[in-house]
């Protein structure tokens, strides 16, 4: 134990003399006078003042925002056609909303919009898919993105399924598509319904809207007042008038009695309403 501690006295001693000589070393050096200098230097030194950018409300001038034609409430003849040179060879079509008459411009039905076809859209359906167009004709079975006309209810941008449609059939663009409906009043996609949306969601049968040259769509129905309730059921409208879509009903209707959807709304709305009055 004794000896331990001696090694360990020894220890130390030998290293406090080692710092005496650094130290030693270090002054005759001039070391420690150079650091005292140099923290005597950065201390008394001021820190340059920082630039603070001036900040500067910038007041915008109230110009006329821009609109367009269809906002104004002008119509435009003009025809926007897309060149074939252009960076994008998925499709090359001139569309044109308006046909001019001597009575003034008239609007173009919306189950005929015009498209210049040309042949590369042709290619883009397979002969086997053609021959598969007419299978269905609730919706059709071919889907087209250029050639087809979106249904407003089930968003399916397909050829229609009908045998005797020249449009659909060999690409007649002068002709409507008479497996998708048309507003006489608006004239608008809100009224172009293909064949399974209108009976199973409205209760009507295609013939009969053909045969009918004053049928309205759900929207003006309603904007003019002529059915009480009668109102669209696309999940797009339902949303916007804050009612939760109805989804695939047509068979809670069945079940319930009701020719579609839109009679089943129609009564619910109308029931909920004298409810209301009640009380």
């Amino acid at each position: 134990m004794g000896r331990f501690l001696r090694s360990k006295s020894n220890y130390e001693d030998l290293r406090n003399a080692r710092i005496l000589e650094n130290q030693a070393r270090l002054n005759s050096l001039g070391v420690h006078k150079t650091l005292s200098e140099l923290h005597s230097i950065s201390s008394s030194a001021k820190s340059p003042k920082t630039h603070v950018r001036n900040y500067y409300k910038k007041v915008y001038d109230l110009t006329c925002l821009r609109r367009s034609d269809r906002l104004k409430g002008t119509t435009s003849t003009q025809e926007i056609t897309t060149t074939p040179n252009h960076t994008s060879s998925r499709r090359s079509r001139s569309i044109n909303l308006f046909d001019g008459n001597e009575e003034g411009n008239k609007r173009r039905p919306a189950n005929a919009p015009f498209l210049e076809v040309m042949g590369s859209e042709m290619e883009l359906v397979s002969s086997e898919s053609w021959a598969r167009r007419c299978d269905s004709k609730s919706r059709g079975g071919v889907y087209h993105s250029v050639l087809g006309i979106c249904c407003h209810f089930c968003r399916q941008k397909k050829l229609c399924g009908e045998e005797d449609c020249k449009r659909c059939g060999t690409l007649d663009m002068d002709q409507p598509c008479i497996g998708k409906t048309d507003c006489s009043v608006c004239h608008s996609t809100n009224g172009v319904l293909c064949r399974g949306c209108l009976k199973v969601r409205y209760g009507e049968e295609m013939e009969e809207v053909r045969e009918n040259k004053h049928w309205m769509c759900p929207h003006c129905i309603e904007e003019k007042g002529v059915r009480p309730y009668w109102i669209c059921n696309s999940s797009f409208c339902m949303k916007k008038r804050k009612m939760a879509p109805t989804g695939i009903a047509i068979y809670r209707c069945q079940e319930m009695g009701y020719k579609s959807v839109a009679h089943m709304l129609m009564d619910e709305l109308s029931r909920k309403m004298n409810r209301h009055g009640e009380v």
